[in-house]
């Protein structure tokens, strides 16, 4: 399972935001995607699962066109996570999950026992069990982005993409969240998300994506591409990396930003 693009110009009618953008992620893979606001991550995301036509280039899963694809086949092949938000009426988590079966499903058909039953597996692989019948505005902000991320996981697609998913989400829940997206590409799902945090990129990625106004300025390992220089470029802030002891995994960089020294 492979998701590429080529050459790819995005943006909305009357207003590009991103141009010459190729990249290519596939099954056991996580690829992230680093950029200031306003760099074009999340319209360069829907541009990729079809939800906005690309400009420009083309989008290929499995070297087929995406134009050539049905929605619902895209569905099957690509799941996407957004931002964790409060939705408008009270569903039950489980509910939540289970939206996600519905590109299985025919136009008229309701979810099967299988697909429920997937829905809680889902749910069980997060440790979200239960919360299966609690009410999802109810629920932490954390929890509910673990409840999206289920949500993509019971769609059973080979490739999830995530739109900053531990914004907002206290240190613990920033954790947990990477940790499971370690978890997927172990399992053969390949996993594109966008964040803020350089510290993230060495943490669980194997590629990174320097974007900067819809420009990829690097792209590599996250060793070669993140460096004192590359963040400052992109941020326009002073940045130190260093290395810290990681236990049992060994030594791993950080990222420690250079604050100017506090008068006394």
């Amino acid at each position: 399972m492979r998701i590429e693009a080529r050459d790819l110009a995005f943006g909305y009618r009357g207003h590009p935001v991103g141009r010459e953008v190729s990249l290519a992620l596939g099954a056991g893979q996580v690829m992230c995607l680093l950029g200031p606001n306003g760099s074009g991550k999340t319209t360069l995301f829907k541009t990729l699962l079809g939800l906005l036509p690309a400009q420009g280039g083309e989008v290929l899963i499995d070297g087929a066109g995406l134009g050539s694809r049905k929605r619902h086949e895209i569905a099957r092949l690509v799941s996407y996570v957004p931002q964790a938000h409060t939705a408008f009426f009270p569903y039950s988590v489980r509910e939540i999950v289970l939206m996600g079966r519905t590109a299985h499903l025919g136009v008229f058909s309701s979810p099967s026992r299988h697909d429920k039953d997937i829905a809680l597996a889902a749910l069980g692989r997060l440790g979200l069990a239960h919360l299966a019948d609690s009410v999802y505005t109810r629920i932490s902000g954390g929890e509910r982005q673990l409840t999206l991320v289920a949500r993509a996981l019971a769609q059973e697609a080979r490739i999830v993409v995530m739109d900053e998913p531990t914004a907002n989400l206290d240190f613990g829940n920033q954790v947990r969240v990477l940790g499971h997206v370690q978890d997927l590409a172990r399992s053969g799902i390949g996993v594109l998300l966008s964040t803020h945090d350089p510290d993230h990129a060495f943490l669980c990625a194997d590629q990174v994506v320097l974007l900067r106004a819809g420009v990829v300025l690097d792209m590599g390992a996250p060793e070669a591409v993140v460096t004192e220089a590359s963040l400052r470029t992109l941020y326009g802030v002073t940045v130190r990396i260093t290395e810290v002891d990681d236990g049992a995994a060994g030594r791993r960089r950080v990222c420690v930003p250079a604050l100017a020294a506090r008068s006394r």
